[in-house]
């Protein structure tokens, strides 16, 4: 097996490094679902190419390993043996990240949905800490405290309802579940979660603007929603929090982003040679197991 199986483990490394500077960039919405795409097959590739070389440890247990006593008998060795040791114990550490993940996402959704009923679609927790959140779900709901509701004026309620509903129509929540779900298995790729994390908020942003058709109230609803919970701890649902608030805000009172799909050709060209470079390598690991057999 050669260079080929090595090659997805590798590629994540400039997706990785180009994912902070296309996130400041262009139209969110384009970008958060090219990444997410992108970032997704990147890590199914590498971690197909970790089961392809924890897979080259089965010449060592019995049917084939009594093989390699018998003279003239020599299975082929297609990877050294600690090399395929170590591919095994990452696929398990990333099984394991991938499972407290899903488990963290799961927990914190069925708190969310505990904090009341919905009528019309909102719950409005009696809160002291600001917290505003879309909690999705068939329906999804919006979750407001009402200290958010005394920070802002009647004007900037309207952009933090449109902010969140915005991740509710759009189904952001799936976007950031699966470029955590790809960071687990990849941890290279947490760059990536973390742009599209970012993205999806800048996307809230710009629908909100244009529901309610003022960029300048939306970015200064946006910088005191943030800014008020910018000390508390995110919420992996989806909500109106501190992070990169600045470069939230200074995105707004510029014109709205126009879409460049050209952006994205160097990541889509990294992810076509990750899907390349994988059938390589499937197709050598089948050619190494008829040997065996």
């Amino acid at each position: 097996m050669n260079v080929a199986i090595y090659l997805p483990l590798l590629l994540a490394l400039p997706l990785t490094l180009s994912a902070g500077r296309l996130a400041g960039r262009g139209a969110p919405g384009l970008l958060a679902r090219g990444l997410t795409g992108f970032g997704l097959i990147t890590a199914l590739c590498s971690t197909w190419s970790l089961t392809l070389l924890a897979l080259t440890l089965l010449d060592d247990v019995p049917p084939l390993a009594a093989l390699d006593n018998l003279p003239g008998v020599e299975l082929p060795e297609p990877v050294p043996g600690p090399v395929a040791l170590l591919a095994a114990a990452l696929l398990a550490w990333g099984g394991l990240r991938l499972i407290r993940d899903v488990r963290m996402r799961t927990s914190t959704h069925r708190r969310l949905r505990a904090a009341g009923s919905p009528h019309d679609g909102l719950v409005v927790a009696d809160w002291s800490a600001p917290l505003a959140v879309a909690v999705p779900g068939r329906p999804g709901h919006l979750l407001v405290t009402s200290g958010m509701l005394r920070l802002l004026d009647t004007d900037e309620r309207r952009v933090l309802f449109a902010h969140e509903r915005a991740h509710l129509a759009r189904g952001h929540h799936r976007l950031v579940a699966l470029t955590a779900a790809a960071a687990a298995m990849n941890p290279l790729l947490i760059p990536v979660r973390a742009a599209v994390a970012y993205l999806v908020e800048r996307w809230a942003d710009e629908d909100a603007a244009a529901a309610v058709d003022d960029r300048g109230l939306t970015a200064k609803a946006v910088a005191r929603a943030a800014l008020a919970t910018i000390d508390t701890e995110p919420v992996p649902g989806l909500g109106m929090h501190g992070g990169t608030v600045v470069h939230r805000v200074r995105a707004l009172v510029e014109p709205s982003p126009t879409p460049r799909r050209r952006r994205l050709l160097g990541p889509g060209l990294l992810a076509a040679g990750c899907l390349a470079a994988s059938a390589v390598a499937t197709t050598e690991f089948v050619a190494l197991a008829r040997a065996w057999l």
